[in-house]
């Protein structure tokens, strides 16, 4: 792993994935989406101050656990004056996310479960299939075919 000299306060974009582990295109993408932010030289070089690598850390492992970005900027963007996410920080936002995560996880699992299923009798019909139609909630109104066609027609009108 490259090491940053302490009297360096700023890196160039190369040094921030070389640190950080992201790919130069992720680092341009995050500051496209506003979690990360770079200020320009007169040559037009993006150049990052070295905290830039704790939110790097901190939206990459956010990524990992699913997070999407949007919430993860959200997150961002209650720091005050923009600093860089602490330990309790992690510790709070973390507990938020905790109960999203879970239903996922929930989800996940029905639909793992679901699957299974679905493989067994190779319907996919959609008046009884248990993933096109989760607890047969349209079963009552419509059945087959003529789902599809409403779902079609209601897209097209849009």
């Amino acid at each position: 792993m490259h090491r940053i000299p302490e009297k360096i306060h700023e890196l160039t974009v190369g040094q921030l994935s070389a640190r950080s582990g992201a790919a130069v295109s992720a680092l341009h993408f995050y500051e496209s989406k506003g979690l990360i932010s770079s200020r320009r030289t007169s040559g037009n070089q993006r150049r990052y101050s070295r905290d830039t690598l704790r939110r790097v850390a901190f939206i990459r492992a956010a990524q990992r656990v699913g997070i999407p970005l949007a919430t993860i900027r959200e997150a961002l963007a209650e720091l005050p004056e923009e600093r860089t996410p602490t330990r309790d920080d992690w510790a709070r936002l973390s507990e938020t996310w905790r109960s999203e995560l879970d239903e996922r996880i929930r989800q996940l699992n029905r639909l793992r479960d679901h699957l299974t299923d679905c493989i067994g009798c190779g319907c996919l019909s959609l008046e009884s299939c248990v993933l096109s139609n989760p607890d047969d909630v349209v079963g009552e109104r419509l059945t087959g075919s003529r789902l599809m066609a409403v779902s079609r027609r209601k897209t097209s009108d849009a």
